[in-house]
This record gives structure tokens, sequence and C-alpha cells, in this order.
């Protein structure tokens, strides 16, 4: 029996046909050729037009609302298992519905476990992930899971700017671990927001925990959604002393008046990976590529290589 390792496939889905082609040009290949044929109600269908029998495909797509970013990666996975490919890896750069993880009140869902009971139902033999909203978000699945740290991506970038006495913030309590990881790997201080939420994405009430004065800030985030925690904090940060205030968020959702908040924010730059696309262009942000990141992932991953140094902080 032969033991070469047959080439793998990779495919898209419609929203993140840009990064998609990014991944496959960094992995040396083509991407695979899908059609999708849409009915007049909106309901759609994807077609794989060549033989995926046997192989290993990798289907690139992000599972930010609206529903039908998820509903694609679902058919594609659903019709690579009754097409018989062999392993069937979903690469969802932003794993959507992930702030729905847990009851932090009675009857709601936890969306994040139902998302992974579906994608694993629908047919996906492994899951490859980058800065998930919550870690333990990884035990919701009974298939492997690959959860990548954009830091990889920002780390080099924040050396090359070469901000002297820089500080680390956490925008909210639950990033802290995620403060200090970068902070430790910059050598410098971190200092930590404290808010209260009215209701979902409107902040009532924010303080800071640490010194900022004289200091340049980077606020780091998961993901930037409307921009009020962070547009708020880095006025606050400003107002309390700081000499410039920047931020990394993995996710750039922008939702709402988000943009708007940006430009009038005492922000100076806000710093994403291309993981979601952004709706419009703007001087405060600055777009790393994931690509490099995902392809030699992927490649790894296709031929049983480690890929534990793409874990660390």
């Amino acid at each position: 029996m032969s033991n070469t390792i047959t080439e793998a496939k990779i495919f898209s889905c419609m929203q993140s046909k840009v990064l998609a082609q990014k991944i496959a040009d960094a992995y040396g290949t083509h991407l695979g050729n899908v059609i999708t044929s849409t009915y007049s109600d909106g309901e759609f269908q994807p077609s794989y037009e060549e033989s995926i029998r046997g192989t290993r495909v990798f289907i690139i797509g992000s599972t930010n609302p609206g529903p039908e970013n998820l509903m694609e990666m679902l058919l594609m996975l659903d019709a690579a298992k009754r097409a018989s490919a062999r392993h069937i890896t979903a690469v969802i750069p932003y794993f959507g519905w992930a702030r729905q993880d847990r009851k932090d009140k009675p009857r709601v869902p936890i969306a994040a476990k139902l998302v992974a009971k579906m994608l694993e139902t629908a047919g996906a033999t492994r899951i490859i992930t980058m800065d998930l909203h919550a870690d333990q978000i990884q035990g919701f699945f009974e298939k492997p899971v690959d959860h990548l740290f954009a830091s990889t991506i920002f780390l080099p970038y924040l050396k090359e700017l070469n901000l002297k006495n820089l500080t680390i913030a956490s925008p909210d309590m639950g990033g802290s671990k995620r403060a200090y990881a970068y902070s430790k790997a910059l050598e410098s201080d971190v200092v930590i927001c404290y808010k209260q939420r009215a209701k979902a994405n409107v902040i009532s009430h924010m303080e800071l925990i640490g010194d900022v004065t004289g200091k340049n800030v980077v606020l780091v985030d998961d993901m930037v959604d409307t921009a009020g925690t962070l547009t708020k904090a880095a006025d606050l940060m400003m107002e309390r002393g700081a000499l410039s205030v920047r931020a990394i968020c993995t996710h750039p959702i922008l939702s709402g008046n988000a943009y708007e908040k940006l430009e009038n924010s005492k922000l100076e730059e806000l710093i994403v990976t291309d993981s979601i696309p952004i709706q419009k262009e703007s001087s405060k942000i600055k777009v790393l590529g994931a690509a490099n990141l995902f392809a030699e992932v992927m490649q790894n991953v296709h031929h049983n290589k480690s890929i534990s140094s793409k874990f660390l902080m």
C-alpha cells in the first residue's frame, strides 16, 4: 500500500472568497471550483464541480452573522460528506455566535455549543479557527480543534512600531488573560478597563484600573463590533494622560455606526486581520493578512506535522 499523501483541495464560501484566494496562493495551489445556485426566494445550493472523493478538503468561511454565512458552511460540509471526501476541515477564521458561550441568564440558548454540534453533524472532521471569543468553546466539539492565535501576526507589527513606554490594556476583565500574554511577549505593563453594561452593546459605566500617564497604550481584544468599548476606553485613557492609544482586534465586525465612532474617537489606529472583510476603508484601520498563518497550518495539518507554535501567544 502506498503512503503517498494526495494533494488537498481548498474551497471557499462566498463571503470569504478574497481571503480564501490569498490562502490558496500562499498554500501553493488554486481554489477548487464551486458553483452556487440561488433560488428567487433566497435559498441557495453550493455544488462542487470537481471530484473530491477520497481527498482532504479545506472549506474556508467565517460564520459571522447574518445567518447565511453559517448556513453556507453547513451546506458545503454536507455536500463534501455526501461526495465521499476523506477528511473535511472547516477553516473558520472568525467563529461567529461565540459570544453566546454560556447561560448568563435563564431561558437563553448556548449558541456556540449549538453551532459546534451543527458543524460536526454536517460533516466537519476537524476545525481550524483563530482567536475564539472564549477558549472553552474548543470543548464544545468532539472533533479536533486547532485554535490559532493572531498574536503571531500582531506581535511583529507592534515590535516594528517601536513604541516607548508601551502599556498593554484589556478593554474588560474577561480579556485580561490575553492582555497579560501580550505584555509578557512585549515586556510591558498592563492596565485593565472595568465596564458595566446596561444591555448588549451599551456601556453604562467604565473605569480604569492602572496608570497610563505618559504611556503609549495598545488595547487588545478578540473582536470589535460596534466599537463602543474601544472608543470609550481610548477617550478615557487619553483623559488620564496617555500619549497615544491604539487597538488590536482580530475580527473586524464593525457593525452599526462603528466607523463613525472610530473616526470621532481619540483612537490613533485600529489594527485588525482580514478574517472578516471590512465594509469600507478608513484611515484609522490597518488590516494585517492572516493568509500565511492559515496556509502554513493547513499544510502542516495535511502532512501530519506539528502546529503547536501557532498556539503560543
